[in-house]
């Protein structure tokens, strides 16, 4: 298996209603990091935004989280988060693929508390890091079945 069918530049996405958490990979595809948090503002700016974000990063794919319930049922909110997600990828004309964010917050909150920063005066932080553990899921998962594919 060569290193360029590894190789993707993606963007991760933490939704949520005020706060958008945004994760980069680094060139080999292998490790993800948060980047920044991005308050939620009008559609327009939200896209023009990310839309820089993209350009710099040269961003091939978004991959957002998708918060499943416990029962693995899609609810209210994974729905608000597809809709959105929907309309951000059709306005960058990116491809979108969707990661089970299930308690991906609270991961990073966790890691947060373990490294003595105050989770309650860093919630844009929590997104950021949120939006890492989600590409890094997403990162790991695409690595193993391109893994599989490359040795049968």
């Amino acid at each position: 298996m060569s290193n360029d069918k590894l190789w993707i530049c993606a963007l991760g996405l933490d939704i949520g209603l005020k706060r958008v958490g945004i994760a980069g990979c680094d060139g080999t595809g292998l490790i993800a990091t948060g980047i920044t948090t991005m308050v939620r503002s009008s559609f327009d700016r939200d896209v023009a935004f990310l839309r820089e974000i993209v350009r710099e990063r040269r961003v091939q794919i978004l991959v957002a989280g998708l918060p499943y319930s416990l029962s693995g049922e899609l609810g209210v909110q994974a729905r608000q988060v597809q809709k959105y997600a929907n309309r951000i990828a059709g306005a960058l004309e990116l491809p979108l693929e969707y990661a089970d964010e299930r308690l991906t917050s609270v991961e990073a909150e966790e890691l947060m508390k373990a490294g003595g920063i105050s989770v309650s005066q860093n919630k844009g932080s929590i997104d950021r890091k949120a939006a890492a553990l989600i590409l890094q899921q997403w990162l790991d998962e695409r690595r193993q079945k391109i893994g599989a594919i490359g040795n049968p």
